[in-house]
């Protein structure tokens, strides 16, 4: 808006002027060298402007001519660094998709355009690491460290390609060398950090850690949390040597993170040894709080050394009560009752975490049972707890340790360890676990008793359990193995007992073919159930409530029928040990059928259907007539 106003004033300017002229009129008379030239005054002007106009043309041609040379040299040059930039970039990209003959046709035309550039040589030295020449990549590197502009690249590609190498001291000595750069680079202050943590120079390590913080290359909470990390290393090394320094850095470093377990297990024991209980009580009652441990709970309970089992109990259960309700609380717990021969609490506090035990849980509950004196039972959770899933540890980079490190020792990552569970974030599949399930009643597994004896219930014979189902803990107790023998010896004909009835028969497949008994008995089905004797009534109703506890999902009636099927079997399950099993009257079943589907009598519902016409007397049209509705 602004340019057309100005170019409109001065439109106006000149339009102003050359009315001034016009309104003006003169005569101009130029006599030079004997001739005279009369002329008005507007074609003076004209004539002046005329010759300005021709000299400034004049003065840009010659202009143009004397500096051609500079302006093509410097066309050529900027032509040069588009090529130039265009090959590296496009360089760049093929190395970043991995395409290493795209890469090397880009670095040589960027070579030959731009061979000292910095990007160049970053193109080259990247270009040699993906081809696999790594003294290439190297020479590269080192000719960026020799120069200024590009001298921290240089030592960052050296540095990696020491670590390549395996080659730990040339990588910390490139790293010192960054390091001494006005602005420190992360990875040199993170790499000098962990090269002496490596090498257990602690003092050292908290030196950097402090430069580091100085330089801004970490925040405060990171750095509190790194030198909790660190002192506590140290007072562990100290711990046999100097008590009384270890004592100091341990509680300082629980003070800095007052989740860090070993920090707070140190403190807690170093000072139940030196007689401060109440100082060590309180600083992993904090550290409880905040992250339950076992560490923990194993410092608390060992703070007064000559203890009863009882008395540990009693203080373990006091830490348990000041954390959070969790697995690890009550794996303490029943560990110290289990010490203190209290099997009671110990079977309590297990007891939520029993249906999906862990590895520690199940060998805990075995070690309770063998104590109580069921072998049978023991063995059983031994091996469940060969199955279950496996309990948090110290884990680091996929490498699991039995205690607390300060350092991973894949990665040499400070502070790398946490308590979790290996598998966690990892898809292992599923997870075997035993399950100990009530046996149930089978037609294989029940045998009819002789005449006045009740019935075992949930005994199951030998062929039956072979044929059908094997414990996967592989171990009966003697008091199932009594009641196995006598159940086989009632029920083998061999030994003089009474002969098998259908009903102790091996179990048949899942999708079983009719037996020629039990095709004989399909027309009795149908009759009704007046004409049958008592006793005839008797067996089927007994055979039917034992048969509601083994059904076919795919030949069940309906979902209505196996709900009340499976309720007989659960009836049947409940009863009572020694008694004698009643009859289970077959619960009564609604049934939705179709009208010419016999109901469960065996009667024919069907509704009364209208008379046929009469067919008509053409043939076609009789055999039309057989096919509608």
């Amino acid at each position: 808006m602004i340019r057309v106003l100005v170019y409109l004033v001065i439109v106006a300017l000149l339009a102003f002027g050359a009315v001034w002229f016009a309104e003006r009129p003169g005569d101009v008379a130029i006599t030079w060298q004997g001739r005279r030239i009369d002329t008005s005054v507007m074609v003076l002007v004209a004539a002046v402007a005329a010759v300005a106009a021709a000299s400034v043309i004049a003065w840009s041609i010659l202009r143009a001519i004397v500096r051609a040379p500079d302006a093509m040299s410097r066309y050529l040059r900027i032509r040069r660094g588009v090529r130039g930039y265009r090959a590296v970039s496009r360089g760049l990209i093929a190395v970043g998709s991995g395409d290493a003959r795209a890469a090397k046709k880009f670095t040589t035309e960027a070579v030959r355009i731009a061979p000292r550039e910095p990007l160049t040589l970053l193109l080259s030295a990247q270009t040699a690491q993906l081809s696999g020449d790594r003294d290439a990549a190297v020479a590269t590197f080192q000719e960026m460290a020799d120069r200024d502009d590009t001298r921290v690249l240089g030592l960052h590609g050296l540095f990696v390609e020491a670590q390549r190498r395996h080659d730990h001291a040339a990588a910390l000595a490139y790293a010192e060398e960054a390091a001494k750069h006005a602005s420190v680079p992360v990875w040199a202050g993170q790499a000098v950090l962990e090269f002496r943590c490596v090498a257990g120079d602690w003092s050292g390590a908290l030196e950097r850690l402090e430069r580091n913080m100085r330089s801004g290359l970490i925040d405060k909470r990171t750095f509190r949390r790194q030198r909790a990390v660190l002192i506590t290393a140290q007072a562990q090394s100290l711990a046999g040597s100097d008590r009384a320094r270890a004592i100091a850095l341990a509680r300082e470093a629980a003070k800095l993170a007052p989740d860090l377990v070993p920090a707070a297990a140190l403190a807690g024991r170093l000072l139940g040894e030196a007689g401060e209980r109440r100082r060590a009580a309180r600083i992993i009652e904090r550290a409880w709080g905040a992250n339950p441990h076992p560490d923990l709970a194993a410092a608390y309970a060992a703070l007064r050394p000559g203890d009863s089992a009882r008395q540990r109990l009693s203080r373990v259960e006091t830490l348990a009560a000041k954390g959070p309700a969790d697995a690890e609380a009550a794996l303490a717990v029943a560990r110290a009752a289990l010490d203190a021969q209290e099997f009671a609490a110990a079977r309590k506090a297990l007891a939520p975490y029993t249906a999906t035990p862990r590895k520690r849980v199940a060998a805990l509950m075995a070690e309770l049972e063998m104590a109580q004196g069921d072998e049978g039972r023991g063995r059983e959770w031994m091996a469940r707890a060969l199955n279950a899933r496996r309990d948090p540890a110290w884990t680091a980079d996929a490498f699991v340790s039995d205690h607390w490190l300060p350092i991973s020792p894949v990665s040499g990552r400070l502070d790398a360890f946490e308590w979790k569970d290996p598998l966690a974030g990892e898809d292992h599949g599923a997870v075997i676990e035993h399950r100990a399930e009530a046996p149930t009643a089978t037609p294989a597994a029940i045998e009819t008793p002789p005449v006045g004896q009740a019935a075992a219930p949930g005994v199951t014979s030998p062929r039956a359990r072979g044929e059908h189902s094997r414990p996967s803990a592989g171990v009966l107790s003697a008091k199932d193995a009594d009641a196995n023998a006598s159940a086989t010896s009632r029920s083998d004909p061999g030994e003089g007992g009474p002969p098998q009835t259908e009903a102790s028969q091996p179990a048949p497949h899942p999708h079983p073919l009719p037996a020629s008994g039990e095709r004989e008995r399909a027309p009795q089905a149908d009759k009704p159930a007046s004409d049958k004797p008592a006793s005839e009534e008797k067996e089927k109703a007994q055979r039917a409530a034992e048969e509601g506890a083994h059904i076919d999902p795919f030949s069940a009636g309906g979902r209505s029928e196996r709900r009340a099927m499976a309720a007989a079997a659960a009836d049947e399950s409940r009863a009572p040990r020694g008694r004698a099993m009643p009859a289970v009257a077959p619960a009564v079943i609604p049934l939705v059928h179709a009208p010419d589907d016999p109901g469960p009598n065996g009667e024919a519902e069907v509704e009364p259907a209208p008379e046929p016409a009469p067919p008509p007397a053409d043939g076609w049209s009789r055999i039309r007539a057989l096919f509608r509705p």
